[in-house]
């Protein structure tokens, strides 16, 4: 789809981050690192909370060496996407072990309220099928329609210039931040990275995976800047913006927000790239039908669900493997059938070609019998890319004690797994004829229970194996403790894993039950990913998000666009990968036009949130920002470099000469967010 350009007067007035601003990032960019021994300066200084030891706010959990506060504010910001305004004082008359549970029990709780906000987005609830049909690649609507490719895209563009300039009547210039001078614009012009897949050079290619732009990092495809409206485009980029939308606001809004946690960990770790061609249509079912259902129960149960969903057949190729002889004598076999009945080969009754040769049939099935294969390029075989990746990233892990035999055993296993009608009715069957009916031997295991049941078999043994049992451990450990996680806690996990038959919610009770979990050490240990960043800033600040279209945006600048990491390795879940001085100028950025009401579809009410009295005193102002937004006080460091901003004349919204006027706690409200305490959770 065509860039539709910001107008050359809304470039003048960008202004990405104020003087005092970029002060506060050399300090994040300096300190992020150093801040857990610049927090536990601050916290030896906090005296204002009994010690959780001593409150009966958190008896049965071992909570020891934080306070009152801090240990509903590890939970809230560990178990979920951190607070919101009342949110500490809602736990403490709930009290902590009861909050904890609940999370825990995720069907208990009503999120009614959320399942309402949901409803704007019509794509979450449709099939793969339903997703074909009603937003078809170009090539396909254009042939529907009885037009060309390129006058369906014009027509495309039509819509959204009409829809533009319904949008923008009457409404001042807006900024480079999203935003309006005076004015909110429309969801149109919201442009400049909403970064969604731009599919148009794969409409001839099902397999396509997006050449990267110049400027691109790792994970990130090629992405179209163009505006996209949501509501009214019938392009493939609806369903992945949608798809954003929804994981924004749930993140946001839902009362389960241990459960949100859990879904996000498992779509990662389970990672499916959505530029990669039909997947594009297949992430929304993947992540609620094979992800959702299964976060906090068995991980067979999980394990099965992905491995039979089109959206991992198809994005590790595993739809296209076959035992190559089998395959031959599949070939071998339909050919003599066309021979008995006359006509040449791929030929109907007239002597005509049924469908182009070499290539599906038009219902995107390979194995269908009607599909023609002359070209010797394309012969079928074995592919191990899903055996490699189930016993590297799904199960064992890296160090798992597998051999190159074991991965081509367990694809062999998984031969026939594949997908009827991708481009129609995507579902997952099992091509019989297609299957290696070899013995294998896996870990040791011979599996011979032939069939579709030999892959089973390999699902069993690999998801019982004490190597998954800790890998699986760790990397909840490192998701929700530390980037290094303690292996005596570690060890305790894997234990209940192995006990439990595989039981998520067991695992997560005895990490939560953990005194590492509480400890002074972990606490504030983490840093945010850009979307835990951005969905915690919305919360904390109290935003209302109608269409959370420019949080997903600024997720994607700041170096993690939604749904859209290329390896399936997921993205990382360490310090490292997200820190370093763009993505922390993107961060305050961020924070900035977040308070400053700079984003369309997030209003935040700053003067009620830090209250009138506080308009005309900067130092108030702070103080109350860091209580409301910290939850607590901030480093000596974090004050004094933050109290230094207090006399620029943006924050005093006067000039050199003027007596201060009214202090503008947006922006000290922005660079609260953008110090290194909010910055890690």
């Amino acid at each position: 789809m065509k860039r539709i350009p910001l107008r050359k007067a809304n470039l003048r007035q960008t202004r990405p981050v104020t003087t005092a601003g970029m002060v506060a990032i050399f300090l994040l960019a300096a300190a992020t690192f150093a801040a857990p021994y610049l927090l536990a300066s601050a916290d030896k200084n906090d005296g204002r909370g009994k010690t959780a030891q001593s409150s009966k706010i958190m008896n049965g959990l071992p909570t020891e060496g934080l306070t009152e506060n801090e240990a509903i504010l590890q939970a809230l910001n560990r178990l979920g996407f951190g607070p919101r305004p009342g949110d500490i004082e809602r736990v403490k008359e709930m009290g902590l072990q009861k909050w904890v549970d609940q999370q825990l029990h995720p069907e208990s709780i009503n999120d009614s309220a959320l399942d309402a906000r949901l409803q704007r987005f019509p794509t979450l609830k449709m099939s793969s099928a339903k997703l074909l049909d009603e937003f078809p690649e170009p090539r396909l609507a254009a042939r529907r329609e009885g037009i060309t490719v390129e006058q369906y895209r014009k027509e495309q563009q039509e819509r959204m210039r009409l829809a533009m300039q319904g949008g923008t009547q009457n409404k001042p210039p807006s900024d480079s931040m999203g935003g309006t001078q005076g004015s909110a614009p429309s969801d149109l012009q919201m442009a400049d990275a909403l970064h969604m897949p731009n599919f148009e050079a794969m409409d001839n290619d099902l397999n396509a995976i997006p050449p990267k732009a110049k400027g691109q990092g790792k994970g990130q495809g090629a992405f179209s800047n163009g505006m996209i409206n949501y509501e009214q485009i019938r392009l493939p980029q609806r369903i992945v913006a949608e798809l954003s939308m929804g994981k924004m606001t749930r993140a946001i809004y839902s009362e389960r927000q241990l459960q949100e946690m859990m879904v996000d960990f498992w779509y990662n770790h389970f990672n499916v790239y959505a530029a990669k061609g039909a997947d594009r249509w297949l992430i929304t079912e993947y992540e609620r039908d094979a992800i959702r259902p299964y976060a906090m129960g068995k991980f067979r149960d999980l394990l099965g669900a992905t491995a039979k969903s089109p959206a991992m057949l198809f994005f590790l190729d595993n739809w296209l493997s076959a035992d190559p002889v089998a395959w031959q004598k599949l070939q071998q076999e339909q050919q003599g059938r066309r021979q008995m009945r006359g006509g040449a080969i791929g030929a109907g009754p007239f002597g005509r070609p049924r469908f182009p040769q070499g290539g599906p049939a038009p219902n995107g099935n390979p194995n269908d019998p009607n599909a023609a294969n002359a070209k010797p390029k394309q012969e079928r075989g074995l592919n191990e890319n899903y055996g490699r990746e189930l016993m590297e990233l799904h199960t064992l892990g890296v160090d798992g004690g597998y051999t190159q035999d074991d991965v081509i055993n367990v694809a062999k296993a998984f031969t026939g797994w594949s997908i009827r009608q991708p481009r129609r009715d995507p579902e997952f069957f099992f091509e019989e004829r297609l299957h290696d009916t070899s013995v294998k031997t896996v870990l040791g295991h011979k599996i011979h229970e032939g069939g579709m049941k030999d892959g089973e078999e390999v699902l069993d043994i690999l998801a019982r194996d004490p190597h998954t049992a800790h890998h699986i451990s760790y990397e909840l450990a490192q998701r929700f403790i530390s980037d290094n996680p303690p292996a005596p806690l570690v060890d305790r996990m894997a234990q209940t894993f192995m006990k439990s038959d595989g039981n998520i919610r067991e695992v997560m009770r005895t990490m939560v039950y953990s005194p590492e979990f509480w400890s002074k050490q972990s606490y504030r240990a983490k840093i945010k990913t850009p979307f835990e960043l951005v969905a915690s800033a919305a919360r904390a600040v109290g935003a209302e998000v109608e269409i959370p279209l420019l949080l997903v945006q600024w997720t994607s600048r700041i170096g993690q666009p939604l749904y859209q990491c290329e390896p399936p390795t997921g993205y990382s879940d360490t310090a490292d990968a997200w820190v370093n001085t763009g993505s922390l100028l993107n961060r305050m950025n961020f924070s900035l036009a977040l308070t400053s009401n700079r984003l369309r579809g997030a209003q935040v009410d700053i003067e009620s949130l830090l209250g009138k009295d506080a308009a005309a005193n900067p130092h108030a102002t702070l103080d109350h920002a860091i209580e409301l937004l910290l939850g607590g006080p901030a480093s000596q460091e974090t004050r004094a470099t933050l109290e230094k901003q207090l006399d620029d004349p943006q924050i005093l919204q006067a000039t050199l000469d003027d007596k201060v006027k009214q202090v503008n706690g947006a922006i000290i409200a922005g660079l609260v967010l953008g110090s290194p305490e909010f910055q890690r959770r």
